[in-house]
């Protein structure tokens, strides 16, 4: 019997959003090369109207999650290590098909498995190590608790583009904010393939949202979008950082830039607990002492 020719499907890869993979509205692609400059595949190219839209599914699941319960976040986060491990040969593959050597790709994805795991055991601890009981002098009860700011918009590191993306976003999602993520520009196939893992780990639909496309056409619209309440930014170049704290500085919002060498991220700076606190506000309480 003749061996059938034929040809190899090449993936495009879709946007995130709502819970759903969508093509953007534009209909614009990107290509991406292997290290060999061979062709891989191609993936959305987020439009402004697609960070709208991605803005506006995360709004409207942002309450439901920040009202759930600090175990459920909990659990959902290591569900996501979970699956992330389940299909860590194949993110080891496209790590490797981008020109990340095979050791070092088995490295990152270990490191995103355990960063996950990591974060999910803050969940239930966040309040108590970094809310207080305060001392006043009056008949009240004085409590500072961490709340979730909101719609938070993340954008990825260059390298490690699939560590860098599960730190972000373990930090920013275990408090109750709802996430709009940019996955890294130059290495997107790692964070455009994690929607296929969020979708799966009972993340309700809405709560993250992953974009694939060019920092500088979507850094305006989500500094500037007023549903959008801070932005957490690694590794960007100085035009966007600036454009960034332009649009913040019109409407007020919480901008942290970071700024770590590719081998911090596996460190003691890329698992700081602290980073959480980049996307928390802190609610104080006055409370009369019954008597």
């Amino acid at each position: 019997m003749p061996t059938s020719n034929r040809l190899t499907v090449l993936k495009t890869s879709k946007l995130y959003i709502g819970g759903r993979f969508v093509r953007t509205e534009s209909g614009r692609s990107l290509p991406v090369l292997a290290a060999d400059g061979s062709h891989l595949s191609h993936y959305c190219w987020a439009s402004r109207k697609d960070a709208r839209e991605a803005v506006r599914a995360a709004r409207g699941a942002q309450s439901a999650w920040a009202a759930s319960s600090a175990y459920l976040r909990g659990q959902i986060l290591y569900r996501m290590a979970e699956m992330l491990e389940e299909r860590g040969e194949s993110f080891e593959k496209l790590l490797t098909q981008t020109g990340v050597e095979g050791a070092a790709a088995r490295r990152e994805v270990s490191a995103a498995v355990d960063r996950l795991v990591y974060f999910a055991g803050w969940s239930d601890k966040v309040t108590t190590v970094f809310g207080s009981v305060n001392p006043v002098s009056s008949p009240h009860f004085n409590f500072t608790t961490p709340e979730p700011t909101g719609v938070v918009a993340l954008f990825c590191p260059a390298r490690p583009s699939l560590l860098g993306l599960v730190t972000l976003i373990g930090a920013s999602l275990v408090m109750g904010n709802a996430l709009v993520v940019l996955v890294s520009e130059t290495d997107p196939l790692p964070g455009a393939a994690f929607a296929e893992v969020l979708a799966t780990s009972d993340v309700p639909a809405g709560v993250v949202n992953l974009l694939t496309g060019k920092a500088d056409e979507l850094a305006p619209v989500l500094a500037d979008h007023l549903d959008v309440n801070a932005i957490v930014a690694a590794g960007m170049d100085e035009d966007t950082r600036r454009c960034l704290a332009e649009g913040a500085g019109r409407n007020l919002k919480r901008v942290h830039l970071i700024d770590l060498k590719e081998d911090a991220w596996y460190g003691e700076a890329g698992e700081d607990p602290y980073r959480i606190l980049q996307t928390v506000e802190m609610k104080t309480t006055w409370h009369p002492v019954g008597f």
